[in-house]
């Protein structure tokens, strides 16, 4: 099959391009640059020039594929938009879309796809965006993964890496005793191919493999920047506009997406991995 990817030279992106390519699918990637262009070559994808505000075009390659994977988002219009302009086009063939189980909030204890809805700040937006998704005719399936580790530490390092190593230690949010939820950017990459080829119109999959404290994740971070697993408390203001979604409480499920995807997660122990750099 033949499937459209945006995002598709970023982090998750890549690890998507290597999961298709080793199903032998066809993959059409859009690229907004040069870098971008050459990233998805090297990964066997044929480069699309274009932006995620090209309607026009993104519809035109939604309207061509077998299926699209929407990896891109910057904001919540231009996702919409994105998001309306590829279902339209994809005309009843299966479009996954990228959430994020952020938008849980605090969880009291574990909770699944059922949950009710309580973003922080800083992902309000995709609420809107992903009911507007899930109300479409069509084939659309939406994935909410947790924090992607794995290849690099992403996230984690943009949060905590160059602090840590400037002052020597990791900051924690308080006791850092709330639970944060985890996904190695692989496994993920191989739930979005899973939810292109088998899951239903109108699904909704978790994609966490692990809960773990915040301290225990700092101090593997910490390890593996070479500073023995120094930690220190700071308040959540600290980390800027990730602070409040890092101070949640959150314990997610996945266990649908196993259950009726067949999803195996390879990667299961990520303070070691973590740790290891």
């Amino acid at each position: 099959m033949t499937v459209f990817v945006t995002g598709a030279s970023g982090y998750i992106g890549q690890s998507v391009l290597r999961a298709l390519a080793a199903r032998g699918e066809t993959v059409v990637a859009l690229a907004r640059s040069d870098r971008a262009e050459q990233i998805v070559g090297e990964l066997g994808a044929r480069p699309v020039r274009g932006e995620l505000t090209d309607a026009a075009l993104l519809r035109a390659q939604a309207a061509a594929a077998d299926g699209v994977i929407h990896l891109g988002a910057v904001d919540g219009a231009t996702d919409r938009a994105a998001a309306e302009a590829m279902l339209a086009g994809a005309s009843g063939r299966p479009y996954v879309h990228t959430g994020g189980v952020w938008v849980y909030g605090d969880t009291a204890g574990l909770v699944d796809e059922e949950a009710p809805l309580a973003p922080p700040a800083l992902v309000a937006w995709r609420v809107d965006v992903e009911r507007y998704v899930l109300r479409q005719p069509g084939h659309p399936v939406l994935i909410r993964p947790g924090v992607v580790y794995g290849r690099s530490a992403w996230l984690l390092e943009q949060a905590f890496g160059a602090d840590a190593r400037a002052t020597g230690s990791v900051r924690v949010i308080g006791e850092g005793a709330n639970h944060m939820t985890l996904v190695h950017v692989d496994d993920l990459a191989e739930l979005y191919v899973l939810a292109l080829l088998r899951a239903p119109a109108g699904a909704v999959y978790n994609a966490v493999t692990q809960n773990l404290p915040l301290r225990a994740v700092a101090e593997a971070l910490s390890r593996s920047l070479g500073l023995g697993g120094k930690t220190r408390p700071v308040a959540a203001e600290a980390l800027g506009p990730l602070g409040e979604a890092f101070a949640l409480e959150q314990q997610v499920s996945s266990e649908r997406a196993i259950r009726e995807l067949g999803w195996q997660p390879a990667h299961v122990d990520a303070l070691r991995e973590l740790a290891a750099g």
